[in-house]
C-alpha cells in the first residue's frame, strides 16, 4: 500500500472509531505533550520526514521529556544526554523493560535475548554473556577471527583491481561471519548461496523496517495488521531466517557431543537437556531460535552499516582518510596485521571511528524500553509498562557535548594534546542494563576492519567529494546510508 493511501486510510478508520471511542486515558502523571486525538493520537503532529523528525520538532516545544501518543498508546520520549542517563543508568532497573516493535512482534512474541522481559530476559542475558565470552567475546580468539576475516576481505578487494564497487555485500559478509563463528561455529564463503540469501533477507528487512510505511504501521498496528503492507513482507522474511535457524539447530542436535560444545547453539542445547524436567525453564526452542535471529541480525547489520558509512565518509573527507593512513604507517607499517593492542597508540584513528559512529547515528530512536513498575521521573509518574523511547540521536548530536553536532569532525573526541577523550554523550550502543550485548565485538570489528582496509588500500570515489550525498536513504528503526560506488586502490 502506498504511504499516502495508507495515511488516508488510517485517518478514515480513525475518525470512524472516533464515533464509538472516547479520549485515551491513563493513570499516573505523564510528562506534557501535544494533545492527542482519540485513536489517532498525535498523528497530525507527525512529519512526513519520519518519527525522528517529528520527535525533534516536538522537543523544541515540550523540552527533553515529553509524551507522544503513537496511535492510542502513550510513549514517553527522552531527549538529550542527561535525561537518557538519568533514566537508563540512574534508574536502570526501573527502565530495563523492553517495549514492542510492532512489525517484528508476530514473529518474536516476547521471546529471545533482545525482546524478552523480566526473568526471561535476565536468564537469557546471563547465559548469552557467559557463552559468548567462552567462545571469543572479550578474549584474543575473537581478535584472531576478525584478523583472519579481514585478510579474506583484503584478498577479495584485490580481485576488483580498483574497479568501482558497491561495498554493501562484502561488509555484510565479514560482519556476519564473525557472529556466525561464535553462534554457529562456522564461517561461510562469500559465494555460498544460502549465506547470500540470508544476507539479502537481512538487508531487505532492515530497509523495510526503516521505511515510512513501517513507521506508520508502528502507530496503528492494531488494525493495519489485517491489511496488506510492508509488515507482511517483513514477517515473511523473518520466517525464512527463523526457518534457517531451526534447521541449523537440528543439525547441531544431531551431531552434539556433550563433552565438547562447539558454539552458542551447542551450549544452549546442553542447558535445555539439563533443565528438561523444569516446566518453567526459559531454555526452550522458541527462545533459542529467536535469540539466534536477534544475534545474527544485530551482529551483522549494525556493524556492516557502520562500515558502509565509514567509507562513504572517507570518500567525502579524503583528508581524514589520509591522516588515518599516516597514523597506520607510523604505528603498524605495511608488513604486519593491525592488532587490538595498536588502538592505544592510534588516538586519531580511534577518534575517527568514534566520530563515524556518532555522526552516522544508525539507531537514532534506540530500541523501545518500558518501565517495570510505577516510576517517578523528573516529577512525573510513569505507570508500570509505560513505553519509553530513549532518542539516542539527541545524545549523539547533543550541542552541550559536541561543539559542532551536525558536522563530521574527529576533533570531537580529541583533547588539546591529541589524546582520545571520553564523552558521556557517546552512546551508539545505548546505555544501562539494556545496552548492546555485542558492543565489545562491534568495537573490535570496526577497528580491525577499518585499519586493515586503509593499510592496504587508498579509497577514491567516481564522483567529486563535494557531490557525495550523506543523507540516509531511510531513517526509521535504522538510518540506511545511500548506495555508493568506491574504488579500492592498492597502496
Amino acid at each position: 500500500m502506498e504511504p499516502s493511501v495508507l495515511l488516508l486510510f488510517t485517518l478514515f478508520m480513525g475518525f470512524l472509531l472516533l464515533l464509538v471511542r472516547g479520549h485515551p486515558k491513563t493513570h499516573g502523571h505523564l510528562p506534557p505533550g501535544p494533545r492527542p486525538l482519540p485513536i489517532l493520537g498525535n498523528l497530525l503532529q507527525m512529519d512526513r520526514g519520519g518519527l525522528l523528525n517529528s520527535f525533534m520538532q516536538l522537543r523544541e516545544k515540550y523540552g527533553d521529556v515529553f509524551t507522544v501518543y503513537l496511535g492510542p498508546r502513550p510513549v514517553v520520549m527522552l531527549c538529550g544526554t542527561e535525561a537518557i542517563r538519568e533514566a537508563l543508568v540512574d534508574q536502570a532497573e526501573a527502565f530495563s523493560g523492553r517495549g514492542t516493535i510492532a512489525v517484528v512482534e508476530p514473529i518474536v512474541q516476547g521471546n529471545g535475548l533482545i525482546f524478552a522481559n523480566g526473568e526471561r530476559w535476565k536468564t537469557l542475558r546471563r547465559f548469552s554473556l557467559a557463552t559468548m565470552r567462552d567462545f571469543g567475546m572479550g578474549k584474543r580468539s575473537v581478535e584472531e577471527r576478525i584478523k583472519e576475516e579481514a585478510q579474506c576481505l583484503v584478498e577479495e578487494l584485490r580481485k576488483a583491481h580498483g574497479a568501482p564497487l558497491d561495498p554493501t555485500f562484502l561488509f555484510q559478509c565479514i560482519t556476519a561471519n564473525i557472529i556466525c563463528t561464535i553462534v554457529f561455529g562456522e564461517r561461510f564463503d562469500y559465494k555460498d548461496r544460502q549465506f547470500l540469501c540470508l544476507l539479502d533477507l537481512l538487508y531487505q528487512t532492515i530497509s523495510l523496517m526503516s521505511s515510512f510505511s513501517s513507521q506508520v504501521f508502528e502507530l496503528f498496528s492494531g488494525f493495519l495488521k489485517y491489511f496488506p503492507g510492508v509488515h507482511r513482507q517483513i514477517s515473511k522474511n523473518l520466517k525464512e531466517i527463523v526457518s534457517y535457524m531451526g534447521h541449523s539447530v537440528e543439525k547441531h542436535r544431531a551431531t552434539l557431543d556433550p563433552s565438547a560444545p562447539r558454539d552458542f547453539i551447542d551450549t544452549y542445547l546442553l542447558c535445555m537437556e539439563k533443565e528438561k524436567s523444569n516446566e518453567h525453564t526459559e531454555f526452550h526452542i522458541q527462545n533459542l531460535v529467536i535469540s539466534l535471529l536477534s544475534l545474527f541480525f544485530a551482529g551483522t547489520e549494525t556493524s556492516s552499516t557502520t562500515l558502509r558509512y565509514s567509507f562513504l565518509l572517507m570518500l567525502k573527507f579524503p583528508h581524514v582518510a589520509e591522516k588515518v593512513q599516516k597514523e597506520i604507517d607510523q604505528v603498524i607499517g605495511s608488513h604486519r596485521l593491525p592488532t587490538l593492542d595498536d588502538r592505544i597508540k592510534m588516538p586519531y584513528t580511534e577518534a575517527v571511528i568514534h566520530e563515524i559512529q556518532r555522526f552516522s547515528d544508525i539507531i537514532p530512536l534506540g530500541l523501545p524500553h518500558k518501565v517495570t513498575k510505577d516510576t517517578e521521573f523528573r516529577g512525573y509518574l510513569l505507570p508500570k509498562n509505560t513505553e519509553v523511547y530513549p532518542i539516542l540521536s539527541s545524545a549523539l548530536r547533543d550541542p552541550r557535548y559536541f561543539e559542532q553536532p551536525d558536522t563530521f569532525n574527529p576533533d570531537h573526541f580529541l583533547d588539546a594534546n591529541g589524546a582520545l577523550k571520553k564523552n558521556e554523550a557517546f552512546m551508539p550502543f545505548s546505555t544501562g542494563k539494556r545496552m548492546c550485548l555485542g558492543e565489545g565485538i562491534a568495537r573490535n570489528e570496526l577497528f580491525l576492519f577499518f585499519t586493515s582496509i586503509l593499510q592496504n588500500f587508498s579509497v577514491a570515489s567516481p564522483v567529486d567529494p563535494k557531490d557525495i550525498v550523506l543523507t540516509p536513504k531511510d531513517g526509521g528503526v535504522s538510518k540506511i546510508p545511500p548506495k555508493y560506488q568506491i574504488h579500492f586502490l592498492s597502496r
